[in-house]
């Protein structure tokens, strides 16, 4: 069927029709959008909207991603009168739905079970572990389950996180039984408020992993993985929250413990059935080596990909790799650009309602700085980790040396001021 839904697509119309599922909040989609442009490719948006309130105008389709059987068939239909080169996900909510559409319209994709171990962190370290790799201890519970009991039932330090959220929502650090119960019961109320549903929720415990934190993007072909870039987090991630701020690359690490990292992240591929795409893994390093802490069957998320240059005089950007290998179109240079570069996920430092931004101007002057990107909203409510999914902005820098370009990010952050006034809840007087 794939060959000739290509030959039909090639031979009437000369154009290749990517399929991207996305989310209406989505940083990412736009960054496709001009890679499609580049490479003349027409790039049709599917979107997550349930309640189909308000078609964006962006969207051909509008999908509910929790429906996935009802969301695959929707996308099989239209691909009968729009034939589909590829689809592809941007985030981790729509990986299961990209698998299994590919896989009834035979194109390549990942397997639907690679896709959910990518994508659940309790099946994803179970096959880790069968696989060889390195893993900490874990324990699978629930919200059914009393805390307290549970707390004399796990080793400490430990970690408490959700099965299926993204960007260390919901991670909690707990050192002891009292901090555990806490950890566990702030979860509760986290996973509670996204799904009301009265069923209990599922999440896991495991075993602190001491060290420091890297990030690794790459590409899969037919299971053999090509590292694109490194990334050193020099801000320490040990908890109670792991809110990431700093990601730099290339990384300042010795070569033998760059290629340890690569052949861990081959591994855990190779483990959870990923063969085809972008990965982006998140490991700790201490002195055992790395550890392998995640790995999505996606690329980068938030703005962070515009840090990725390559191809040097193309500046070809991360989105267009991705759309090129999905499309099976020649890529001339998987190498990145000869400078440093980096980004900075500006943190939420308390919640409460976004009233005003200073030092926006000062910031972009910075030496080395390229751009300052405020993602928030102002007069919106601001919700930070483990709580909130969102960052108030991102900043961009590029330098010759990694220490330049994490100098500069730290002293374009401190000139920025942000006016975050505290929301006082309504209460019900008597009359």
């Amino acid at each position: 069927m794939r060959r000739l839904v290509i030959t039909q697509v090639n031979s009437q119309t000369n154009i290749m029709r990517v399929l991207l599922l996305t989310t209406p909040h989505t940083y990412r989609a736009e960054a496709f959008r001009v890679a499609a442009r580049r490479l003349s490719v027409e790039l049709v948006t599917a979107i997550d909207l349930p309640n189909k309130l308000g078609k964006p105008r962006e969207a051909a389709l509008t999908l509910d991603f929790r429906d996935s059987d009802r969301a695959v068939q929707h996308i099989i239909t239209y691909a009968h009168d729009n034939p589909l080169t590829a689809i592809l996900s941007v985030d981790d909510s729509a990986s299961l739905i990209a698998a299994e559409a590919s896989q009834a319209l035979e194109l390549p994709h990942n397997s639907p079970q690679a896709a959910e171990a990518a994508r659940d962190k309790f099946v994803m370290r179970t096959l880790l572990k069968r696989g060889g790799v390195r893993v900490p201890n874990f324990q699978l519970f629930s919200t059914a389950d009393d805390p307290a009991q549970v707390a004399g039932r796990v080793a400490y330090p430990c970690v408490v996180k959700p099965l299926a959220l993204n960007g260390s929502r919901g991670v909690i650090r707990a050192d002891n039984a009292e901090q555990f119960v806490t950890a566990a019961q702030r979860l509760s109320r986290l996973l509670y408020s996204i799904d009301p549903a009265p069923d209990p929720k599922p999440f896991l415990v495991e075993d602190f992993i001491p060290g420091f934190e890297v990030a690794l993007e790459g590409l899969l072909k037919q299971g053999a993985l090509k590292v694109l870039a490194l990334f050193d987090k020099p801000d320490p991630l040990d908890g109670p929250f792991f809110e990431e701020t700093i990601y730099v690359t290339p990384s300042r690490l010795p070569a033998p413990t760059q290629d340890a990292i690569a052949r861990c992240t081959a591994e855990s591929a190779r483990a959870l059935g990923l063969v085809e795409g972008p990965v982006h893994a998140e490991l700790r390093i201490n002195d055992q080596g790395p550890w392998l802490v995640e790995l999505a069957g996606r690329s980068i998320g938030g703005l962070c990909s515009q840090t990725l240059r390559f191809a040097h005089s193309a500046n070809v950007s991360l989105e267009e790799l991705i759309l090129r290998q999905a499309l099976g179109l020649e890529i001339d240079s998987l190498e990145r650009e000869n400078r440093s570069g980096g980004v900075m996920m500006i943190p939420i430092p308390e919640a409460g309602l976004l009233r005003g931004i200073a030092g926006i101007e000062e910031a972009k002057a910075v030496i080395g700085i390229e751009d300052v990107q405020i993602t928030a909203k102002l007069n919106y409510p601001l919700v930070p980790l483990p709580d909130g999914d969102s960052y108030l902005g991102f900043i961009f820098a590029r330098g010759a040396t990694p220490a330049e370009v994490e100098a500069a990010l730290r002293t374009a952050q401190a000139c920025l001021h942000f006016n975050i006034q505290p929301i006082i809840p309504l209460t019900m007087g008597n009359h």
